[in-house]
């Protein structure tokens, strides 16, 4: 597109939507300090480093399909990340799982991980301007295979999930301390079971000790901070999850915690975005994992869907923006996997600019003098405004390329860089 066609389409948008009080320019400028956490599976498939022949199968996780040029070691999993980064406007986060350290040729376990095995990742977000977030890996290891980690009741099992996220608390504190600003340490378990157990409170009971063993160390919430991902069910675990959200919610609130909340991780009836102004008052923060269920929690890439649009507009109405922490959590390797990633920040991106840009003051107002009619028609008027030539020169501004040219350059890297793998 032609940068001055972009100008003047904005300028054109910037009226109308100033005829209905927004400022599009303030809009933008908010936009440009949100940082999506964008996650690092989705460039080799969940696969890791450790050079291990475990599948993930039986770990509440599946990855389909068998698009050309994974990433095969961290060099290559960076190079595809930057690629990623420079079509997406804003400055944005890299989300880690402790499975992507650079150990060596010397086999290093999970509960021996250190901060060293990630000085890589840390030299490489700072070229880049970039800050780092973190997640324990309990999941496609031999101590995960009976489906319980912290939870399990074989205390040498559970001993070392313990150890293991120890450690990477450890990690991320010492992550937050060189890239001075928070890591957040994310914690997921598949613990569960495939058929109707008898002993829930058993499992339950063994997954509190562990969590009470694993924050028995503080860290300072300038270096690290905690949260913990619920789920309603999983592969090999439909009747029964041990850390559900109302579990991990009990926890976080007496604990200080953060709680994850999944857009896949519910029952498809239920909104995400509703449960934000609920939860938001106790918790204080919150960390998203924004993924795309179509059936079940199948992690599909992002797109501007009714889902996304909810969330996004309820974190802008709840002035949530700078409480709230946003992450992308999906794996899809049906297609270009640097593609994914675009696509999904993209179109989240694209979600809160289309909350930034309603106005506010208006929609409070009417919403506060129960005026349902006119705020419902309020809502359906802005839907017909140009949101698209705002998007376009945000992108302009940014340096990337607008609507879907991004395509292109996709396309050219696949050419050079993944084919070749």
């Amino acid at each position: 597109m032609d940068p001055g066609s972009i100008e003047r389409a904005y300028a054109a948008a910037r009226e109308k939507y100033a005829e209905r009080g927004v400022d599009s320019e303030k809009a933008l400028a908010r936009l440009q300090t949100i940082p999506l956490s964008l996650h690092c599976w989705q460039g080799d498939d969940v696969a890791g480093f450790e050079r291990r022949s475990e599948s993930l199968a039986g770990s509440g996780l599946q990855v389909t399909g068998n698009a050309p040029g994974r990433a095969r070691d961290a060099e290559e999993l960076r190079a595809d990340m930057a690629q990623a980064f420079a079509l997406i406007p804003g400055r944005h986060r890299v989300n880690l799982h402790a499975m992507y350290g650079e150990f060596g040729d010397k086999p290093v376990d999970r509960d021996a991980i250190e901060p060293s095995h990630f000085r890589g990742w840390e030299e490489w977000a700072r070229r880049l301007g970039l800050k780092l977030d973190f997640n324990a890996t309990c999941f496609a290891h031999p101590k995960a295979a009976s489906g319980a980690t912290l939870s399990c009741r074989e205390n040498g099992v559970r001993k070392f999930w313990v150890d293991h996220v120890k450690c990477c608390r450890k990690i991320a504190a010492s992550i937050g301390r060189e890239q001075q600003a928070a890591c957040i340490h994310n914690l997921w378990i598949p613990d569960g079971s495939k058929d109707v157990p008898t002993d829930r409170w058993g499992a339950r009971a063994a997954l509190l000790k562990s969590l009470e063993e694993i924050f028995a160390v503080e860290y300072s919430p300038q270096q690290m901070k905690d949260s913990l991902e619920s789920k309603l069910f999983g592969i090999g675990s439909e009747s029964f999850v041990v850390g559900s959200h109302e579990f991990y919610l009990g926890y976080a609130l007496t604990r200080k915690k953060m709680v994850c909340l999944d857009l896949g991780h519910f029952h498809p009836t239920e909104s995400v975005a509703d449960k934000i102004s609920a939860v938001l008052p106790f918790t204080g923060e919150i960390l998203l994992h924004v993924s795309r269920g179509v059936r079940w929690d199948s992690d599909h890439v992002v797109l501007l869907n009714d889902e996304v649009r909810d969330l996004a507009a309820e974190i802008v109405r709840s002035q949530a923006l700078d409480k709230i922490h946003i992450a992308l959590d999906y794996f899809d390797a049906s297609f270009n996997r640097i593609g994914a990633w675009v696509l999904g920040a993209r179109s989240m991106l694209k979600g809160l600019l289309v909350a930034l840009l309603e106005p506010q003051d208006k929609l409070r107002e009417l919403d506060s003098s129960s005026k349902t009619l006119s705020r419902l028609a309020l809502l359906e008027e802005i839907k017909a405004l140009p949101f698209g030539a705002v998007w376009d020169y945000h992108c302009h501004k940014n340096g990337v390329p607008p609507a879907d040219e991004w395509l292109r350059e996709v396309d050219a890297y696949e050419r050079r860089v993944l084919s070749r793998r």
